[in-house]
């Protein structure tokens, strides 16, 4: 159920477990993006070492990207004593670094255990939904590096139209819950063991010429 005024217009991220294989994908481009290189091999040799701003948590049998959510009326931004976390006009929660005094009211406050502080960069870190690329009209750095599309980007209503036109499919297919295949049984059922007469051993071979 999504709360009553929400901005069915405001882009956000989707994530879908069923579809996340773990692979981590996702955790290597955001410490890409993050890096002063924007390379792989350039990202390995820096100093601090980049870091991404989600991580994959497994619960149950599901992997979960997990990531900072952007609430609408995000309490790190309340308690942050300094000013270092504001909410961009695309309705992204940034944090400024140079802010940031590494005080950790922030990631007390947050209900999702999201920010998280580096000791190596002496500030915390938290997820921008790469506002940068979205600038420029590209995806966030997880969503486009995901095999599986496990993550979905862009305006809430198309999300979740596409999210009600692939459960429709579902249901047509008959696959009544994802993820789940139902077999039925089969058992093979035992013939009598037929007697065998001599008068049926001659007949069959009654057409066999013996020389």
């Amino acid at each position: 159920m999504l709360p009553l005024g929400t901005d069915l217009e405001r882009p956000t991220i989707y994530i879908d477990p069923e579809k996340c294989m773990g692979c981590r994908s996702c955790e290597i481009a955001c410490a890409i993006e993050h890096s002063m290189s924007k390379t792989l091999f350039g990202a390995i040799f820096e100093t601090p070492t980049p870091k991404p701003r989600l991580k994959v948590v497994v619960a149950d049998f599901f992997n979960v990207p997990l990531r900072c959510q952007h609430c609408e009326d995000a309490p790190c931004i309340r308690v942050c004593p300094t000013g270092a976390i504001k909410k961009s006009e695309e309705g992204f929660v940034i944090l400024n670094p140079n802010k940031c005094i590494g005080c950790l009211m922030c990631v007390m406050a947050c209900p999702f255990g999201h920010p998280k502080y580096e000791a190596e960069y002496k500030v915390v870190l938290k997820c921008d939904s790469c506002i940068e690329r979205v600038r420029k009209g590209r995806e966030p750095a997880c969503v486009e590096a995901c095999p599986t599309k496990a993550l979905k980007f862009g305006p809430l209503e198309e999300i979740l139209d596409e999210i009600r036109r692939e459960r429709a499919g579902e249901l047509i297919s008959g696959l009544k819950v994802p993820g789940i295949v139902y077999m039925k049984p089969v058992v093979e059922e035992k013939k009598e063991e037929e007697k065998v007469s001599p008068k049926d051993v001659y007949a069959s071979y009654s057409k066999v010429k013996w020389y």
